[in-house]
C-alpha cells in the first residue's frame, strides 16, 4: 500500500475487538492483525506488542527477538481452531453453499438479444475496463483451448483483457457462476499466453448491466475477482 498509515485504525480495531471477545470468552484469542507486517521490515510494526501483551504504544525489543515473536505468534494464529466461531460471533461469516450450488445447477436458455447487444456494446467501448482510447475493438467469442469461448478479448500489447458479461437478466446464481468463469479464465489464458511464449499477462472483468448484488461483494474479495457493474449500452 502506498501509505501503510490506511490501516492503523483498521488493524487498531480488529486488534480491540479481539480483546474485548477474549475477555467474554476468558480465553486468548491470537492477534491475527499481527500477520500484516511492513514491506521493508518485514515485522507488524507497533502492533509487536500484541504478541506479549502490550496493546499501547510501540515495544522496543533486537530486531532477533521481534523474528522470533512474529514467528511465534504466526504460528499461534494458524493453530487457532475457532477462528469459523470467531467470524460467526462478529456476524462476519456467510453460507455460499445455496449460491454455489445454484452455480452448479444453473442452465441458460441460450444467449438472449440483450446479452448480445451489452457484449457487443463492451467491445466496442474498451474504456469500460480502463484501456487506453485506441485499444482496437474487441472479438467477441475468443476461443481458448479448453473449449471455452470468451465474451470479449482486447488485445493490448502483451496484455489480454477479457470481459465476461451479464446483462441485467441474470440472477445471482448466473453471476456467482461468472465469478468461478472469470477464475477459470484467468488461468487458462495465462496456460495459453506460457505456450505461446508470450508474457503472462492476463486480465478477466466480470461486466455487468446491473449492479452487483451485496451479497457477493465478500465472495467478489475472496476469489480476487474484477467486477465494473452498471454498464448499460447506449
Amino acid at each position: 500500500m502506498p501509505n501503510p498509515r490506511n490501516l492503523n485504525y483498521v488493524l487498531g480495531s480488529i486488534g480491540q475487538t479481539l480483546v474485548a471477545l477474549s475477555e467474554k470468552w476468558g480465553e486468548e484469542i491470537p492477534a491475527i492483525q499481527c500477520l500484516v507486517l511492513s514491506k521493508r521490515k518485514r515485522l507488524p510494526g507497533a502492533g509487536i506488542g500484541w504478541l506479549i501483551g502490550e496493546q499501547d504504544g510501540h515495544v522496543k525489543l533486537l530486531p532477533g527477538v521481534q523474528q522470533e515473536l512474529v514467528v511465534a505468534g504466526r504460528n499461534r494464529v494458524y493453530e487457532y481452531r475457532k477462528w469459523p466461531v470467531v467470524l460467526e460471533t462478529l456476524g462476519l461469516s456467510k453460507d455460499y453453499s445455496g449460491l454455489i450450488g445454484g452455480a452448479i445447477t444453473f442452465r441458460g436458455g441460450g444467449e438472449s438479444e440483450r446479452h448480445k447487444k451489452l457484449k457487443e456494446y463492451v467491445s466496442e467501448h474498451p474504456a469500460i475496463l480502463h484501456l487506453p482510447p485506441k485499444t482496437e475493438k474487441g472479438t467477441t467469442e475468443f476461443g481458448l483451448p479448453s473449449g471455452d469461448r470468451l465474451d470479449v478479448l482486447f488485445k493490448n500489447g502483451d496484455g489480454w483483457h477479457a470481459a465476461e458479461v451479464k446483462s441485467a437478466i441474470s440472477n445471482e446464481a448466473d453471476i456467482t457462476r461468472g465469478m468461478f468463469q472469470c477464475v477459470k479464465y484467468r488461468a487458462v489464458m495465462e496456460g495459453y499466453q506460457a505456450l505461446e511464449k508470450r508474457p503472462r499477462s492476463a486480465r478477466v472483468v466480470l461486466v455487468l448491466e446491473g449492479s452487483l448484488p451485496p451479497g457477493l461483494e465478500n465472495m467478489k474479495q475472496l476469489l480476487n475477482v474484477e467486477v465494473i457493474d452498471g454498464v448499460r449500452p447506449r
